[in-house]
């Protein structure tokens, strides 16, 4: 940045209240480290053969104001239909506390605790979260969060594999009926690494000794509630490992994966109070068996004790931190999706157990509504067990009247194969939704009409819910820590989030004396916009058609990163450094491959690098070999140039 439009920059613009440089600080600064201006230290800094040598070609800064105008402008470009596509999102009641943490810079400046003595108070929060995911998913031991779903579902697959007790197991089942954007990412993950994938229906999986794990969505995709308990048990007889994609949600009712034997339970926690924000960021999660407790990716918060015998949070069983294994690493993730994973352990901390089981009812009695009243209409849904999900068949003609009628009244679903569309229910759902979806599917029959609120005022009636219920609910008790039933009114909860904010060290408070892409202290101008209808009420898989608002954002940031970096394209889908550095190396992976230079297999990396380097690494297929450095972490170059020239033959990268 030139000096000069930092200094002459007006009193109120935006850049002088957000970069602390100011006319008395930077010449003792410059003093300090010898530069008579800005613009000579960066002369001296970057070597001039790798400096840009023309300006970038960018529209006009803007002030605050104007910004917020134009993102409200450029929102306004994105449809708000009602969703009812389901297939992992869901609309949820974004309340007055969520937007409490997410806005508040005291949350999430540092949004991974790297510090545990400076973040108490979100260690606790974390800690709420975990506890919540063990109790619904039914297993002993869960971690402080993962980035999305999918990426859960391959950490599962990874870390199963690498605990195969026999090397000839190379199999993973994956039931055909998984979310096809987790199959997606299970076949990118598993194609370096030699897995074989076999996709097929779960009736006819058979457990040969080739498979080392098994995986299931639950309910299943098509929104169907099976009991997973026998081949679960057969599996389990055949040592092979279950891994579970299961509803947070649904898991309120539902008997847990950790009753009918997985070993592995991953998931997204989205519908626990954050918006569906067209895919994310949502906070993952990842429950296991004691048995893996030294193998989980990512973080773990455990509970001990301060040296005046106080209780303390700390972060426990880091024993696969990349930093440590490196190579030996089987996950690049060494971090959590804080911010997101506080938002949804607070949710349950608000709603407790008697109020999770009452939305999730009112869920399902929803669900059960629009069946009865499709089923009037000549619509029998598929799957006769549920708990939020129907899939409707019929003859492709009709269901593409039924797709222009819906689109007409500003409604999605969800257009499986030919012939078939799922419609998936919410918090967010009333009767008066339901009425309209079913006047979308009425208009294709002849006149016939289904009363949602008598049917409605019909199950109400009914002696129970348990009665009222297509499935077996559990009957185990949940969230019986006192935490979950401390927090019910706005004001206890506000002042219990309140309380641990006060217990951390944000950059609200200093500056944090770490080097790290996780201190950051964003300006509450692109805060704001994250918590707009417009942007956070969007399905990701609602059509292009209606998300023009969020296209032009990704082709002017394209556009504007591939100015800055040089390259011909870019990628914005990796959600953390480690993903794009995993991105990258699949990219350099793929482009020896379409050489046919299959054999270039060798990534240098030197030993002072980021731990996620070398796990990336891995997790593309490549053989590590180390780079020595000297004790400030400088590469020995002769050591580069002598591993170059000795693996010259087979080196990618």
């Amino acid at each position: 940045m030139a000096q000069s439009s930092l200094l002459n920059a007006p009193h109120d613009a935006f850049i002088r209240r957000h970069i602390g440089i100011n006319a008395q600080s930077l010449p003792t600064m410059l003093q300090a480290v010898g530069a008579a201006t800005l613009d000579q230290l960066i002369e001296e800094t970057i070597p001039e053969g790798i400096r840009m040598g023309n300006e970038m070609e960018l529209p006009a800064p803007l002030t605050e104001q104007e910004l917020l105008a134009e993102l409200a402008r450029i929102g306004d470009k994105n449809a708000l239909y009602r969703n009812y596509i389901g297939a992992g999102y869901y609309g949820t009641l974004f309340r007055g506390y969520p937007r409490n943490i997410l806005e508040n810079p005291g949350w999430y400046t540092q949004y991974t605790p790297y510090q545990a003595e400076i973040a108490q108070g979100r260690l606790e929060a974390l800690l709420n979260f975990q506890t919540m995911v063990c109790d619904l998913t039914g297993m002993e031991i869960a971690n402080a969060s993962l980035l999305d779903e999918s990426t859960a579902a391959a950490e599962a697959m990874l870390m199963l594999h690498a605990q195969r007790k026999e090397a000839n197991r190379n199999k993973i089942f994956v039931s055909h009926k998984c979310f096809p954007q987790t199959q997606a990412v299970l076949a990118t993950r598993a194609e370096p690494l030699g897995i074989e994938i076999v996709t097929g229906r779960v009736e006819d999986f058979t457990c040969d000794a080739s498979f080392f794990a098994c995986v299931f969505q639950y309910p299943d995709g098509y929104g169907r509630v099976r009991d997973y308990a026998p081949i679960c048990a057969k599996a389990k007889e055949a040592g092979i490992a279950t891994a579970v994609i299961a509803d947070l949600m649904a898991l309120v009712l539902l008997p847990s994966p950790g009753s009918w034997g997985a070993d592995v339970v991953v998931g997204s926690a989205q519908r626990f109070g954050v918006p569906m924000g067209y895919g994310g960021p949502h906070a993952a999660f990842f429950a296991t068996r004691e048995a893996y407790k030294r193998h989980i990716p990512g973080r773990l918060i455990g509970v001990s004790m301060d040296a005046e015998g106080r209780t303390a949070y700390r972060m426990a069983l880091q024993t696969r931190e990349q930093h440590i294994r490196r190579e030996k690493a089987t996950s690049n993730i060494c971090t959590a999706q804080v911010l997101l994973a506080i938002i949804a352990s607070m949710y349950a901390v608000y709603h407790g157990p008697d109020g999770l089981r009452a939305i999730a009812r009112r869920i399902h009695r929803r669900a059960r509504v629009l069946d009865a009243s499709l089923r009037a209409l000549g619509f029998v849904p598929l799957n006769d067990s549920y708990f939020d999900t129907l899939v409707i068949e019929s003859d492709q003609e009709s269901l593409d009247k039924v797709r222009v009628i819906a689109e007409t009244k500003g409604i999605n679903l969800n257009f499986l194969v030919k012939g078939q569309v799922g419609i998936s229910v919410d918090e967010t759902t009333s009767l008066s939704d339901l009425a309209q979806v079913v006047s979308v599917f009425a208009a294709i029959t002849n006149g016939l009409q289904a009363d949602v609120m008598v049917l409605d005022q019909s199950m109400d009636a009914q002696a129970s819910s348990n009665q009222s219920a297509v499935f077996t609910e559990r009957t185990d008790a949940i969230l019986e820590h006192p935490v979950f039933h401390r927090y019910h009114s706005e004001h206890e909860l506000l002042r219990y989030i309140k309380r641990l904010e006060s217990k951390d060290l944000s950059l609200c408070h200093s500056m944090i004396a770490l080097g790290s892409c996780t201190m950051k202290l964003n300006a509450s101008a692109e805060m704001m916009p994250i918590t707009w209808p417009s942007f956070g009420l969007i399905h990701p898989f609602a059509p292009v058609s209606q998300t023009l608002g969020y296209q032009q954002i990704f082709q002017e940031l394209t556009q504007y990163l591939r100015q800055v970096t040089g390259f011909a394209e870019i990628s914005l889908q990796p959600n953390s450094g480690a993903q794009g550095e995993y991105t990258g190396l699949m990219v350099i992976r793929a482009y020896h491959r379409s050489r046919g230079d299959h054999h270039r297999n060798i990534a240098l990396i030197p030993s002072s690098a980021h731990g996620t380097n070398p796990a990336s690494a891995v997790m593309a297929g490549m053989q590590v070999v180390v780079v020595a450095c000297d004790e400030q972490g400088n590469v020995d170059m002769a050591d580069l140039r002598a591993k170059a020239e000795l693996h010259s033959a087979n080196l990618p990268a």
